[in-house]
């Protein structure tokens, strides 16, 4: 007898464009009316159970019902059989880690960074539960669900879905974390980065989530910040002042002094508030544990920075020894900025070496290098610049008068951007092209009369429904100028 197959039959609601390997996702409108625009938008595409998604590598096809929620489905077996997949995530949120890569890559380009990124696997965990972002000068760590427990202090900062827990006494020594959530917007989702700090309810950003140089910042992270370092108002008492704070007043400052060292990254501030902390007595044992335990990560953390450190001169120093102008150029930059202070003599060596080998070179290659970071900056600026057009654009599926100003700054920006867009955001900007090239389309309006009579003959909405978008990445999403007139 046959092995026996059971087929999973739970509903694919998303998956990636263009190709197994892609990390593009989309996700499948659910109506029927909806799935009629998306299927025009996308004629010319192929859909995939993507690797990324867990799938199985295998095309997907669209199916329509008007009695059930719309999804994607695995082709037909060519020999009759049942498709047999084992890709463990199916719903509206299996493609969630691909979308956060997409807003990471947003935030780090819009300072000028470019990241890497992995879909860590660690302990059976199934792909997409953690994301793993790093740039040039940090990493983060994002978990998606609770099948990867954050680590906490060891140089990757952790960012939350809403699910994963953080125990109290982490919150209170870490001040706050950083929480993320996705919500569906039409036929994508969108990030939101919030923060969460002990007794106080979680913050979301919509867009005022970025990445700075100390990590991941909030608006209300500074708050948090200035609520906890504020000095605290003295308590006066007839007969009994007090020329010093008593030791655990003391201890509580110490902490907070050693935590804000941390955040802005001051080696020299850290070391000083441990050895004070060392030497403080007189507190109670609950309290000395935690400084002990402060301590012990901070020293950690020294570790690292000097770690850091001695790469960034052995980095300098190799760009030197191999005549890379550019490299030596960016480094000295970044010693400058982060090691000015309390250099060895190996490293001031180093450094005096470098400085000399930049002064020497000639006016022309001089030249040369300052045009080619200049270059660069542009083209990271013009990126940015393309992401934030497109994303003001995201609403309309049609090139008319009032958006020529939008377009032309979006086509001028991604012809200096290099090879910095996705393949998503280049498909888009060519969109936006033969838009152009076919001239401004005119506003389309059905009168009312025959507006509740027929379907709209743009969109195909049906008698008295809303109009749809039928082109563009949005495509299924109500139209931003729908009236009741028909779209336009």
């Amino acid at each position: 007898m046959g092995e026996f197959v059971l087929t999973d039959r739970r509903r694919i609601q998303t998956a990636v464009l263009g190709g197994a390997d892609s990390d593009e996702p989309l996700m499948l409108p659910t109506e029927a009316i909806e799935l009629d625009a998306f299927r025009r938008v996308h004629e010319d595409d192929t859909f995939w159970c993507g690797t990324l998604l867990g799938g199985c590598g295998g095309q997907l096809t669209t199916k329509l019902y008007t009695d059930r929620a719309c999804h994607f489905a695995h082709h037909a077996d060519p020999d009759g059989l049942p498709h047999v997949c084992g890709r463990r995530s199916r719903g509206v949120d299996s493609a969630d880690h691909l979308y956060v890569r997409s807003a990471a890559a947003a935030w780090l380009a819009g300072r000028g960074e470019q990241a890497t990124f992995e879909y860590t696997r660690t302990e059976g965990a199934p792909i997409g539960s953690v994301v793993d972002v790093r740039w040039r000068d940090g990493a983060l760590r994002v978990h998606l669900d609770q099948a990867v427990m954050p680590v906490w202090d060891d140089g990757v900062e952790p960012v939350l879905g809403t699910m994963v827990p953080v125990d109290r006494d982490t919150m209170i020594r870490r001040w706050y974390v950083h929480r993320i959530r996705l919500n569906s917007v039409g036929t994508t989702r969108h990030v939101q980065i919030g923060t969460e700090a002990f007794a106080r309810p979680i913050e979301w950003f919509a867009r005022s989530g970025q990445v700075t140089e100390r990590g991941l910042s909030t608006p209300a992270i500074e708050k948090i910040v200035q609520a906890r370092t504020a000095p605290r108002p003295s308590l006066w008492s007839p007969g009994k002042a007090r020329k010093v704070p008593e030791p655990q007043a003391r201890a509580e400052a110490l902490l907070r002094r050693l935590v804000y060292a941390r955040r802005i990254e001051s080696v020299p501030m850290v070391k000083q508030a441990c050895a004070d902390i060392e030497n403080l007595t007189g507190v109670d044992e609950e309290l000395q544990e935690q400084l002990e335990a402060a301590v012990r990560h901070a020293r950690i953390w020294l570790v690292e920075q000097n770690e850091a450190r001695r790469k960034l001169f052995d980095n300098l120093k190799r760009a030197v020894n191999e005549q890379n102008p550019g490299r030596v150029r960016r480094l000295l930059m970044r010693v400058n900025a982060t090691a000015a202070e309390d250099r060895t003599h190996a490293e001031s060596t180093i450094y005096k070496r470098a400085s000399t080998y930049f002064e020497s070179l000639d006016n022309l290659t001089r030249d040369a290098v300052e045009a080619e970071a200049d270059t660069e900056k542009e083209a990271q600026r013009a990126a940015a610049r393309v992401r934030s057009a497109l994303q003001r654009l995201r609403g309309y599926d049609a090139y008319t008068p009032d958006l020529r100003s939008q377009v032309e700054e979006l086509l001028r920006s991604a012809a200096s951007t290099g090879e910095l867009l996705t393949r998503g955001q280049a498909r888009r900007v060519e969109v936006w092209k033969k838009r152009v090239a076919l001239g401004p389309r005119e506003q389309l309006r059905v009168a009312r009369r025959y507006w509740i009579k027929r379907s709209c003959p743009r969109c195909n909405a049906q008698q008295g429904q809303d109009c749809v978008l039928v082109e563009g990445p949005t495509a299924g999403s109500r139209a931003r100028t729908a009236t009741t007139s028909g779209c336009s």
